[in-house]
C-alpha cells in the first residue's frame, strides 16, 4: 500500500483554504479522542454534511493514532481544511526527527491492529505523507470530497 504523491504544500498552495483549523496535542493515547472530537465540533460549526464528517473523524483517529503509537513524538499538530477545489484535507504532523513514513502491512485474521492506513486508503481520495514544513518530523495527509 503505496500512499499517492501529491505534496501537502503544492495543494494547498494552489487550493487556499476556505476555512482551516490547526490544534496541538501530547503524543498520548488519550488525545486520540481529544483529536476527533476537536474535529467533530470544528466540522460541525462549519456545518460540514454528516458522512463526510464521520469519515474525517475516522480519519483524524486513524493518522492520530499512528503518530502517538508509531513514532517517538511527544506532541502531534493536526490540522482540517475546506481547500478551494473542493477537499477536505486533514493532516497530522508529527514531530520524530527520524522522518519515518507510514507503511502498511497485511494484519493476519487475529491481529487486533494494523489496519489503519487500510481504512484510510479506503476512504480517502488522496492520501501520502511528506516531511513536515510545520515540524521537524513526518506530516501524513488525507482528502476527502466535501463535495459529495
Amino acid at each position: 500500500m503505496t500512499p499517492h504523491t501529491t505534496s501537502t504544500v503544492h495543494l494547498l498552495a494552489a487550493h487556499p483554504p476556505h476555512r482551516e483549523h490547526w490544534f496541538g496535542l501530547p503524543a498520548l493515547r488519550t488525545s486520540v479522542k481529544a483529536a476527533r472530537d476537536t474535529v467533530r465540533e470544528r466540522l460541525c460549526a462549519w456545518r460540514v454534511p454528516g458522512d463526510l464528517c464521520c469519515d474525517a473523524v475516522l480519519l483524524v483517529s486513524e493518522l492520530t493514532t499512528n503518530a502517538v503509537i508509531h513514532t517517538s513524538s511527544t506532541r502531534f499538530l493536526c490540522g482540517i481544511a475546506l481547500t478551494g477545489d473542493e477537499r477536505l484535507r486533514i493532516e497530522v504532523h508529527d514531530d520524530d526527527r527520524t522522518a519515518r513514513r507510514p507503511t502498511g502491512r497485511r494484519p493476519g485474521p487475529r491481529d487486533e491492529g494494523g489496519r489503519g492506513l487500510l481504512l484510510v486508503h479506503q476512504l480517502a481520495t488522496a492520501w501520502g505523507a511528506d516531511r513536515s514544513t510545520r515540524t521537524e518530523g513526518t506530516v501524513v495527509w488525507a482528502d476527502l470530497r466535501a463535495d459529495a
